[in-house]
């Protein structure tokens, strides 16, 4: 079904708020099988606002508004949605139970404003909010279909949870499965040349990549009578990627790299520490973001001069005479020293450059990490060619996570 997705705030226009709902609404209904063919973004402003939709509907069946559902003027997303369709207005009693149950649970006087939020177009499907004041609603009329959702993120996603997909399965003539496979250590280009043979002439199941800091995304999705038949084609095509690329993947399930080191050390029962100088510290706080990291995680060290590396850590002080501190040497040294010191199983470890800064003959995003477990003690050279310094240090972070997955995989 051809979809478009109308933002409606004049603060979208400014700068002053980004529009996360679109992608959020994008990424569920590409998922569902829809196809979202526009993005609109209209300020409060109600000729252009009817002018947009008529566009919206001029290519596209359904179409999914977001903001200006609130008590205040300027909010008339659903007035024009009414007009545009067709129908008046009636006051829904269950929403006006709902916003007085909402202002006296908070010990607050419902002013009367907020009565315009319980209006709402005849002959439409409301989704009530139990996350804000604000109801969304659909309403079809000859084959074409709006529906209206809050502005506010935490409550649009609660009502896409909580009645918007249910209502849009209507619309789906056949069962969609997907399966998102995560890989690392290979670039978006190199990827899909590799998966040429499944990728090239596809028609179902589909295999699109997706580049993202550091890693690429394959989505593997098909679209058959039943989900059974739906799941056996994601599958197999499933099979053949990993047959050509199962080197660089670390989820089928669309998990974060953090997320499976942490499950598969908790898996071996092994426990890691860290050791860091230009990243300083975001390993361990990487790691902290999962929960059970307790289980996993021995203890960090941010060792950012050369004195806290020989003092710390036992890093020769004749090793980074000889090779510098930004090299595999000391890298390696961090690594071994720090895995001795918190008696963990196993280290990894990082000397560089984040930037945009460097000493002579080196460059911004140059990095050595290290890794120590047991006998196994070795590094990988990081070269990003970039000056960004935040990019630089989150990048290198993901090296970090490969080295020590490539380790206990």
């Amino acid at each position: 079904m051809k979809t478009s997705i109308l933002a409606v705030g004049t603060e979208l226009l400014f700068g002053q708020t980004v529009n996360t709902n679109a992608a959020f609404l994008s990424d569920k209904l590409n998922h569902m099988g829809f196809d979202v063919m526009y993005h609109f973004v209209v300020g409060d402003n109600p000729a252009r606002l009817k002018e947009k939709l008529a566009e919206a509907f001029s290519d596209t069946d359904l179409v999914i508004l977001t903001g200006g559902l609130g008590p205040t003027q300027d909010d008339l997303t659903k007035e024009m949605v009414a007009e545009y369709m067709g129908r008046n207005m009636y006051l829904d009693e269950e929403v006006i139970e709902q916003l007085k149950g909402f202002f006296e649970k908070r010990g607050r006087k419902m002013t009367e404003n907020n009565v315009k939020q319980a209006y709402l177009p005849e002959g439409c499907t409301p989704f009530y909010n139990a996350s804000g004041t604000a109801p969304g609603f659909a309403l079809s009329v000859d084959g074409k279909t709006a529906i209206c959702l809050p502005g506010p993120p935490r409550e649009m996603m609660w009502l896409w949870d909580n009645g918007v997909r249910a209502y849009l399965e209507q619309f789906m003539d056949k069962k969609m499965f997907y399966r998102v496979i995560r890989t690392i250590g290979i670039g978006e280009s190199d990827l899909e040349t590799i998966l040429m043979p499944v990728i090239d002439g596809q028609t179902d199941p589909t295999v699109a990549t997706y580049a993202k800091e550091g890693e690429c995304t394959l989505r593997v999705a098909s679209q058959r009578d039943t989900i059974e038949e739906a799941e056996a084609a994601v599958r197999e095509m499933t099979e053949r990627i990993d047959a050509l690329v199962g080197d660089y993947i670390y989820s089928y399930d669309d998990e974060d790299l953090k997320d499976v080191v942490v499950r598969i050390l908790k898996e071996k029962g092994l426990r890691i520490t860290s050791a860091e100088s230009c990243t300083g510290g975001l390993f361990p706080a990487s790691i902290t973001d999962v929960a059970g990291a307790s289980d996993v995680l021995s203890s960090a060290y941010v060792t950012y001069s050369n004195e806290s590396k020989i003092k710390e850590l036992n890093v020769p002080a004749e090793i980074i005479d000889r090779y510098g501190v930004v090299s595999p040497q000391v890298a390696k040294a961090m690594a071994e020293g720090a895995r001795v010191r918190a008696g963990a199983d196993i280290a990894v470890s990082v000397t560089g450059y984040a930037g945009p800064e460097a000493d002579p003959g080196h460059e911004a995003g140059e990095a050595y990490i290290g890794y120590a477990m047991g006998d196994n003690i070795g590094f990988y050279e990081v070269r990003t060619s970039r000056n960004e310094r935040k990019w630089n240090r989150n990048y290198i972070l993901l090296r970090m996570l490969r080295a020590v997955y490539l380790l206990i995989k």
